[in-house]
């Protein structure tokens, strides 16, 4: 009898809990078909269960039938299955479903659909990469030609002839993707170099469901509308162009970094509005099928940004899969520099790029009334502007009528303010756009030129028509205003612009840049992971320009650079080809990386596939294996580890030497590190402790072994946090 009743019990609540769950099905049903404010959301599952993409699809699809009550509801939420590199969905779900989906064990995180932004010729001269250079890294490695970079960004522009495959050979067989027809595009606009073309709009579309696909001027299809995709893929690997030059200014050979290596676009940026992470992890997830070996993302998030393991970061998330899958990831760090911690794309299984300059310029000479010359940056190339009335829109204290000097407002000052003169503003708009619409502003109410103040570290790109705009840092900037306001009667002299090599002053898109030269380094190195190739640029980094100039930060004021302005350096690619050692990290790094900074054993354990438990005491995070060493909270002591991996020639011996930060004493045991056939990797400690008695800013220093002939490099950056432990301890 008692076990009857143990028995009715259980029955009890097994119908209890189905009873339950048809509720919570009916309810969820309910606000689908009523469309209860659904947004976006993704759900991660981890490490896919099955290599088959049908089953996790279908395994996608039962997941939300059983929350939503039917197949209907549950086709039209969906958005998109991850399931090549990962497994998880995007699906338009109400707060409370989400709630429930994630309740679920099954599930490692759901997040909301977030919103990025893109980031955004001379370079490869510049890096010791010239093409007239019989041995380098470029000739070695064939100039990249087996290796595959797939760009996410707008699209691309197929017929531009940086896209010309004229001496290439045959697809890379490791290549299992292709070329997506829509608007004004089809598999025929793909060839040898340009190898596969795909568009990705589903989350853009259900986070703006009334676009008008009629009225957008993008184009439905991998078809380029903004030109930042085909720019960005130009750099990384943009086939050979000789003789090419702007307008009469001085040019030269253009090509990517890797001119051979075949490019795959994955087109997740719509509409100029930005692109969508339900969007950006289906073209990560596409790309890792597909076999490229390089993936280039620049893209970043608004300030403020993600940590560097959020949750909510689905480029990180993304890149997690991929690195494990042998493909390096390239992010940029954000546009928000030179700002201090504003670096984005920071998760440590990605080879985040912060923008440098170019050692050539386009000086461009503004002779004001008094005879003081300025110069400016500009790419204008028409006659000489002769002595004309300059003005700056502000109210001189006896009208009623409302004035703008900021660039973005010219277009509400009268008309009669800027006709016939050359008219200067200020922005503190970091969009390439900034410039060209005060010039269209200026030029459509009768004005002749344009003097733009801005941050000295923006982008330089000529106007429309060659209309006269020339940029000013906000220092000369000023100097001009106080000109305007001490004389009634201000002029200016606008000159044409001139080349000057030498000097840095233009920048470079950072992100293709660094991917071009990976592509090479792959095409060298095909057994090294994306942190060896990491360790290799980084370590054999420049901490001076090429010409030995020190590397100034950009800002206002300008200073001496360090290691949180520029990372490890300036990349050396002839360098990065032969490092000697480098620090390399594997999936039982990152598994123990994760432990230390808080992920869950059943959380990790779905993210990788296979299961997890975290040694304890739990590991320091400070003995992560990168190729740097940061210590944040210095109260007396600390000792870390790092493992070396010689990737050079066999039998070696390495030295180390410290240059300790300020203050700080630095021990390594052992000095000596020594290397042969059967001693690949070699461990070594660094014990570090401060003679500081209060709180400090950063110290930097730099750590280093040598063989006389490889110099391997890592910054140390310690701070000493004596009061903030004494407030934690107490």
């Amino acid at each position: 009898m008692g076990l009857l009743f143990m028995l009715g019990m259980k029955n009890y609540r097994i119908f209890v809990v189905l009873t339950l769950l048809i509720i919570l099905n009916g309810q969820s049903s309910l606000e689908a078909r009523a469309g209860a404010d659904r947004k976006v959301h993704i759900v991660y599952l981890g490490e896919k269960q099955h290599d088959d993409p049908e089953f996790v699809t279908d395994s996608h699809h039962q997941m939300l039938w059983s929350l939503l009550g039917s197949k209907e509801d549950a086709h039209d939420s969906m958005v998109y299955s991850y399931r090549h590199g990962f497994s998880g969905f995007a699906a338009k779900l109400t707060k409370s479903q989400a709630k429930q989906i994630a309740d679920l064990p099954e599930v490692v995180h759901v997040t909301p659909d977030s919103f990025y932004e893109l980031t955004t010729t001379r370079t490869w001269d510049y890096l010791g990469l010239s093409a007239a250079t019989p041995k380098n890294l470029l000739n070695d490695s064939n100039m990249g030609e087996e290796v595959i970079i797939g760009v996410v960004d707008t699209g691309v522009w197929p017929e531009s002839e940086v896209f010309n495959d004229n001496g290439i050979g045959p697809v890379p067989k490791h290549w299992k993707g292709g070329c997506e027809s829509g608007e004004d595009f089809n598999s025929s606009h793909c060839n040898k170099k340009l190898i596969g073309a795909k568009y990705f709009i589903n989350g853009f579309l259900a986070e703006n469901e009334s676009f008008n696909e009629t009225e957008s001027p993008d184009f439905i299809s991998p078809r380029d509308y903004d030109g930042h995709g085909t720019h960005v893929a130009t750099i990384a690997g943009g086939s050979v162009l000789p003789g090419i030059s702007y307008k009469g200014l001085a040019g030269g050979t253009v090509r990517g970094g890797a001119p051979r290596a075949r490019i795959a676009m994955y087109k997740a940026c719509w509409d100029d509005s930005g692109c969508y992470s339900a969007d950006i992890l289906k073209a990560m997830d596409e790309a890792i099928h597909d076999g490229v070996d390089v993936l280039s993302l620049s893209l970043g998030y608004r300030v403020p940004y993600f940590p560097e393991t959020d949750v909510r970061d689905a480029i990180a998330t993304g890149a997690f899969h991929a690195v494990l899958k042998g493909i390096t990831v390239v992010c940029s760090g954000g546009n928000s520099g030179p700002a201090a911690q504003t670096v984005g794309n920071a998760a440590p299984w990605i080879l985040t790029v912060a923008a440098t300059t170019l050692d050539r310029s386009f000086p461009t000479p503004l002779t004001l009334g008094n005879n003081k010359v300025i110069l400016g940056q500009a790419m204008y190339t028409g006659p000489e502007l002769g002595f004309t009335s300059l003005v700056y829109p502000e109210n001189p204290g006896n009208s009623n009528e409302s004035f703008y000097g900021t660039c973005e407002l010219l277009l509400f000052n009268s008309n009669s303010t800027m006709e016939g003169k050359v008219v200067l503003c200020f922005t503190s708009s970091k969009r390439s756009g900034a410039v060209s619409s005060a010039a269209r502003y200026v030029k459509n109410a009768g004005g002749v030129g344009v003097i733009i103040a801005r941050n000295p570290g923006d982008t330089l790109s000529p106007c429309l028509d060659d209309f006269p705009c020339v940029a000013v840092d906000y220092e000369l900037g000023t100097n001009i205003l106080l000109y305007i306001r001490s004389t009634g009667s201000p002029v200016v002299k606008i000159q044409p612009s001139k080349t000057l090599i030498g000097q840095p002053v233009g920048t470079s898109m950072a992100a293709p840049a660094i991917s071009g030269v990976v592509a090479l380094l792959k095409a060298t190195h095909r057994d090294w992971s994306p942190a060896a190739i990491r360790s290799a640029i980084v370590t054999t980094a420049w901490r001076t320009d090429p010409s030995g100039e020190r590397i100034f930060a950009e800002g206002s004021p300008r200073k001496l650079a360090d290691p949180f302005d520029y990372g490890g350096g300036l990349v050396n690619p002839e360098k990065a080809a032969k490092p000697g050692l480098v620090y390399d990290l594997g999936l039982e790094d990152y598994v123990l990386y994760m432990c230390t900074v808080g992920y869950n054993e059943s959380s990790i354990s779905q993210l990788v596939g296979k299961g997890t438990v975290c040694s304890n005491p739990i590991p320091s995070v400070l003995d992560f294996n990168l190729p740097s060493i940061t210590v944040p909270n210095l109260k007396e002591e600390v000792t870390l580890t790092r493992t070396l991996t010689n990737v050079g020639p066999v039998d070696s011996v390495y030295k180390v030497a410290v240059e300790p930060p300020f203050g700080v004493q630095v021990t390594v045991t052992p000095e000596t590190l020594v290397f042969n056939s059967t001693n690949k990797k070699v461990s070594f400690q660094v014990r570090v402790s401060t003679t500081h008695k209060t709180n400090t800013g950063y110290y930097f220093g730099s750590l280093t072994w040598s063989d006389y002939v490889h110099n391997v490099t890592i910054p140390l950056s310690v701070r000493t946090q004596i009061l903030q432990n004494y407030y934690d301890e107490n």
